[in-house]
């Protein structure tokens, strides 16, 4: 029998990067899947190349609250109940203190903070008891100048994640958390990278990371897929998905 044959899942952020590795290896595995995105190119191509029968695209704002709200009328009426949820969605802008305005602050917190509290918030009901629900965060103690926006709403998500966990204790319902380091994707995870300043990021990650090298999508699904899935006694941690970062390992300076 397939490892998810059966589960349902959500996963936002799920068109792309690290969301989309969860989202295909929750379907080879026979799950049924709901997932978010917003650019509508990468919506569209989601539904060119995933399983229209077991993969529901939605095109949803983490942002908006009329969106979550929506959200969760869609996953009640395409899936019922979920097993798993994957908060995964995410913005991250480079801008140094003298760059970041009031309108980029808020935007990073709506998105990344609200956003995740709320999604939660509007799915819970519908989370079966003693199914799970994975944050990304990120390698907390991995310090990027000029992402003090991003990085203050990832550490939020964090928080949120320790009180939700105590507060579906009785629901027997697991909260954890993935923080990636350096995962290669086509953004490197952050918007408005020229190719010249994305080369330059991951050469970065490569030459500061003890393992040598960055890390891959697969790499952050297989663990946001292991705490959903296997760590059944497992509950309320953040598990680094960072070559050995933020564990302070020889090498990573």
């Amino acid at each position: 029998m397939s490892r998810f044959a059966g589960k349902k899942a959500v996963v936002t952020g799920g068109t792309h990067g690290m969301g989309l590795a969860i989202v295909q290896a929750l379907l080879e595995g026979g799950a049924e899947v709901v997932l978010t995105g917003r650019n509508e190119t990468k919506i569209e191509q989601a539904r060119t190349e995933l399983k229209p029968d077991s993969a529901h695209v939605v095109r949803s704002d983490a942002a908006s609250m009329a969106d979550i709200r929506a959200l969760g009328d869609t996953v009640r009426d395409k899936l019922g109940r979920i097993d798993y949820l994957f908060v995964n969605h995410g913005i991250a802008e480079v801008q140094t203190l003298e760059e970041v305005t009031e309108d980029s602050w808020d935007r990073h917190f709506a998105v990344n903070a609200k956003g995740a509290f709320f999604t939660v918030q509007s799915l819970s009901p519908l989370i079966n008891d003693g199914g799970a629900i994975v944050f990304t965060t990120v390698a907390n103690d991995l310090i990027f100048p000029g992402l003090s926006a991003y990085s203050g709403s990832k550490e939020a998500v964090r928080a949120v994640s320790h009180v939700l966990a105590a507060e579906l204790l009785p629901r027997k319902i697991r909260v954890n958390s993935v923080a990636p380091g350096y995962i290669k994707t086509p953004t490197m995870g952050v918007a408005g990278l020229s190719e010249e300043e994305r080369r330059e990021f991951e050469l970065q990650g490569s030459q500061t990371t003890p393992l040598k090298r960055n890390g891959t999508v697969e790499e952050v699904a297989a663990a946001a897929l292991f705490l959903a899935a296997d760590a059944t006694f497992t509950t309320n941690v953040e598990l680094p998905v960072d070559g050995g970062f933020a564990q302070g390992l020889s090498g990573a300076h």
